[in-house]
């Protein structure tokens, strides 16, 4: 059964649900408040499934809603730099020997089609698609790829938007001030669980005001999911719930070949099976989210 679990309703007040092959969605409150780290801890997206199977949820119309992170409130989002060999050949780096490792604030999560707002003084924000991970259960010292799979609930779409000004040039030697500035992931609009995901050869592309900037495959990746879950498991606590960003593959605004976004533009995403994303880059005058 293909199912795409997702979260619905005004910023700070999204409900969840889940989204059949046929677009009929379900209300998901009798199973669980949200879709937090317990419940995906907890075998919730199975007790979903089995539940839409037998018909227990209550039918939701979704026409006109706005849709939020599906995620609620992972407690580390985690991002994997330099990690698909053409993009690393366009930053003029070597690619890397190690998983390049770093961190944003899980607070610049909006929704997949909320606006993005520019920061005061921002004149290099850059796009970034990227395949997202989501954690069902703590991975601790793991030794393999099977073991690794054991210990994801899903994936997702993300968009890691980046200042390049203040990540590379005002950044005191850490990435941090480029990376975690608000409304600078965008993530949704679904997930999608582990099991009906194959996340070797994923089709991914960026469109800015309709042309296509970016257009690869997760097999570009240096580090697979596998692999990078093995790596972090060694190195850092990951909690039921946390997101894990692989990467985004060339074709960015860093590269030199295109301009930096600007106030009105329009950045759309697309990951193969994962849905479709787009967002308005708008002033900091205006309200942070949708």
């Amino acid at each position: 059964m293909t199912l795409e679990f997702l979260r619905y309703g005004p910023v700070g007040d999204e409900r969840p649900a889940v989204r059949t092959a046929d677009g009929t969605a379900f209300a998901l409150d009798r199973l669980t408040a949200d879709l937090d780290g317990a419940f995906f801890e907890r075998d919730g997206l199975d007790r979903a499934a089995e539940a839409v199977a037998v018909g227990d949820l209550a039918p939701l119309d979704l026409s006109g809603v706005r849709l939020g992170p599906p995620i609620a409130r992972p407690a580390a989002l985690v991002c994997i730099g330099l990690n698909y060999a053409a993009h690393a050949a366009e930053s003029g780096a070597q690619a890397p020997r190690h998983p390049v490792v770093f961190l944003k604030h899980p607070g610049c999560i909006v929704g997949p089609n909320d606006d993005v707002v520019m920061p005061p003084n921002s004149d290099k924000s850059d796009w970034e698609v990227e395949l997202a991970v989501v954690i069902k259960k703590t991975p601790r010292y793991l030794t393999s790829a099977t073991q690794a799979r054991d210990h994801i609930a899903g994936y997702v779409l993300s968009n890691d938007l980046s200042e390049r000004t203040f990540q590379l040039e005002l950044s005191g030697g850490q990435w941090s001030k480029g990376k975690c500035v608000e409304t600078y992931n965008p993530l949704g609009p679904v997930l999608r669980p582990a099991g009906e995901v194959d996340p070797t050869d994923l089709r991914l592309r960026t469109w800015v005001n309709g042309e296509l900037r970016q257009d690869s495959s997760t097999a570009d990746l240096i580090f697979g999911v596998d692999e990078l879950i093995v790596h972090l498991s060694q190195y850092m606590l990951l909690l039921p719930g946390d997101v894990i960003s692989t990467g985004t593959p060339e074709g960015v605004a860093l590269s030199g070949r295109f301009p930096y976004l600007a106030v009105d533009d329009t950045i759309a995403m697309e990951i193969d099976g994962l849905g479709r994303q787009e967002q308005r880059v708008v002033d900091a005058s205006s309200a942070p989210c949708g």
